[in-house]
């Protein structure tokens, strides 16, 4: 057998040990070996929440508030209606969104009902213009219909941006019944609307601030209320009585009911007082009384009653095609509840307002 030269068994043990070393105990880390990295998985992101898609406004009628079931459309359409004696009883009256009660000649009231969301089959008595109707009805953009008036009176109508609509001038809709005139011009208001140019087919602005969602209308915060008795002139002296059971303010004429043709009581939701100048003109009626002028721009006291409540109030209105708005005591606008509004313009020197 060979022998192995003694250097190389050594270095042939010391290789031996080394290995069983190797295999029993810890060894420094071993370089890698020479494959591709491995890429570690990618930690799955935090779950992100959905931003949530607001809900839509609700679709109101800008007049009254009152939740629309389909996208609102149309104009508005304002038509002068007569309340004396032998006007009564009105047709239509409850269905229009606004009615404000103005002095005439004589100390007769006479009403500017407002038709946007509910469009009655027919209103009436109706009749002629006065020198404050623009600025009434001059924020709405649409149609005022009147049986006719000075023309000064309807020149400022047309001035207002609004559309004439006149009986005496031949405008379709209007028709005569069987009362005595002038008291017997009714009016058919889809045929006045359908008339609506095409500068006068949007519907109107707010004319006031409704509360909406979870606010409360603003007189809740005022003192109780059963009634507001009015005095706008010697003989025009209407009330309007809360009911609880109709949820409503109800008309009197005097301390007597006040109804409609078919015998509903004349209601409202909101009956708003505004303390007004009412001014003397030049012109004159058909029986030389002077036409009075309510000064519709300006600012003033004014009440507002709601829910068997009412809160003080001032109103202004910067011009004529500009609402009228009412500010609370705190300077914040006053908020009415949604519905039917009636608007009391009650002269400052020879009127007069008690709520209790």
């Amino acid at each position: 057998m060979r022998t192995l030269p003694r250097r190389l068994a050594t270095a042939l043990l010391v290789g031996s040990v080394l290995a069983t070393t190797v295999a029993c105990g810890s060894t420094p880390r071993a370089a890698a070996p020479a494959t591709s990295p491995t890429t570690s998985p990618a930690a799955p992101s935090p779950t992100s929440t959905p931003t949530p898609t607001p809900e839509p406004e609700p679709v109101r009628w800008p007049l009254t508030g009152v939740g629309a079931t389909a996208a609102v459309t149309g104009p508005a359409l304002a038509v002068k209606i007569e309340n004396s004696t032998a006007a009564r009883p009105q047709t239509g009256l409850n269905a229009a969104d606004l009615v404000w009660e103005q002095i005439v000649e004589g100390g007769i009231s006479r009403f500017v009902a407002v038709y946007h969301s509910t469009v009655p089959t027919e209103i009436g008595p109706v009749r002629s213009v006065r020198p404050m109707d623009p600025g009434i009805a001059g924020p709405l953009h649409g149609l005022l219909a009147f049986s006719g008036g000075q023309g000064p009176f309807i020149d400022a109508v047309a001035a207002a941006g609004l559309q004439v609509v006149s009986h005496d001038a031949g405008a379709a809709g209007f028709y005569r019944t069987g009362r005595a005139a002038p008291h017997n011009i009714y009016a058919d208001p889809h045929a006045l609307l359908g008339q609506a140019d095409a500068a006068h087919q949007a519907p109107p602005p707010p004319q006031f601030v409704v509360a909406t969602g979870t606010q409360l209308p603003s007189a809740l915060a005022g003192g109780p209320a059963s009634v507001v008795d009015l005095k706008l002139s010697g003989i025009a002296r209407p009330s309007w009585n809360w009911s609880p059971s109709d949820g409503r303010w109800v008309r009197y004429e005097g301390g007597t009911l006040a109804l409609e043709s078919d015998g509903a009581p004349l209601r409202a939701v909101n009956v708003v007082v505004l303390r007004v100048d009412v001014v003397s003109t030049p012109f004159t009626d058909a029986a030389g009384n002077h036409v009075p002028e309510t000064v519709m721009v300006g600012s003033g006291e004014a009440w507002v009653a709601t829910g068997g409540r009412a809160v003080a109030a001032t109103w202004s209105k910067t011009s004529v095609d500009a609402p009228v708005v009412l500010t609370g005591a705190d300077g914040q606008p006053v908020r009415l509840a949604p519905g039917n509004t009636w608007i009391e313009l009650v002269p400052k020197g020879t009127g007069s307002v008690v709520i209790g």
